[in-house]
């Protein structure tokens, strides 16, 4: 649910085109510093708190408990610890943990389709410090395994980047790396056929749509631990994927971060 012709590859030049406006608008937050970033009501947050008001921050609060620590699935009781689902007690996906920030539902979904369709970059801040509080679970969840070496988006096919103008996984992962202070591995994996929209599609098309679709480079991979950003996770596909493709090009282990986990 997700990075040729002369001059800059159009990634590149996208990718710099969102930075410089979301400078601007970064610029701008001075003015809007005391509207909550989620539903624009007055807020008041602590020095270094999340830009919401105390209701968005009590709708925004992290999923604490009740899911698998593998594939991030919801259990029925979130009271319950993280465990270990039957799916990937039985076959375990091709990456080691994912943390996620919290279910896929509102008002999370509202943030990640205004920032990643509307181009909402004034929430850039926020998406990224989410991502970020969802990373700082990933030891929890596996703290016998080692701290990933650098982190790596989910790529967009070129002709999507130009439709959108940017790759919200790569922007989330920018903040992530700075946040973390993990090197940013951009180039890492690559979109090597344009496929359709896994939102479009429905979950048995989403789990074969996009075999193959993938290339990692092992010159920046192999033997590293990578960790892996997208903005959501739904049936796992463009994940999995994704994880395959580092792993064959050497990987000594993946790791997921995204925003939200559907189900």
């Amino acid at each position: 649910m997700s990075g040729e012709e002369g001059g800059d590859p159009p990634g590149r030049a996208a990718s710099g085109l969102f930075r410089r406006l979301r400078a601007v608008a970064a610029a701008a937050l001075g003015l809007l510093e005391c509207r909550c970033q989620c539903c624009g009501a007055a807020a008041s947050p602590a020095p270094g708190a999340l830009p919401l008001c105390a209701r968005c921050l009590n709708a925004l609060a992290p999923r604490s408990g009740g899911f698998c620590p593998v594939c991030g699935a919801l259990h029925a009781d979130e009271s319950q610890a993280p465990h270990r689902c039957a799916a990937c007690r039985a076959d375990p996906p091709p990456w080691d943990r994912l943390a996620f920030w919290g279910r896929y539902a509102a008002p999370l979904t509202g943030l990640i389709h205004a920032y990643k369709y509307a181009s909402a970059l004034h929430r850039s801040g926020l998406l990224e410090a989410l991502a970020h509080g969802a990373y700082l679970r990933l030891e929890g969840l596996a703290p016998e395994l080692p701290r990933p070496d650098l982190v790596v988006p989910v790529p967009l096919h070129p002709r999507r980047l130009r439709a959108r103008g940017f790759n919200q996984s790569l922007e989330l992962a920018r903040g992530l790396a700075r946040l973390a202070g993990l090197p940013l591995a951009a180039q890492a994996l690559s979109r090597t056929r344009h496929t359709v929209p896994q939102a479009r599609l429905e979950r048995a098309q989403r789990l074969t749509n996009l075999r193959g679709a993938f290339r990692a480079d092992s010159a920046l991979t192999a033997g590293r631990r990578v960790l892996l950003v997208d903005d959501v996770s739904a049936t796992g596909a463009t994940l999995r994927e994704c994880a395959t493709a580092l792993r064959r090009a050497g990987a000594s282990g993946v790791d997921v971060v995204v925003l939200a986990r559907a189900g």
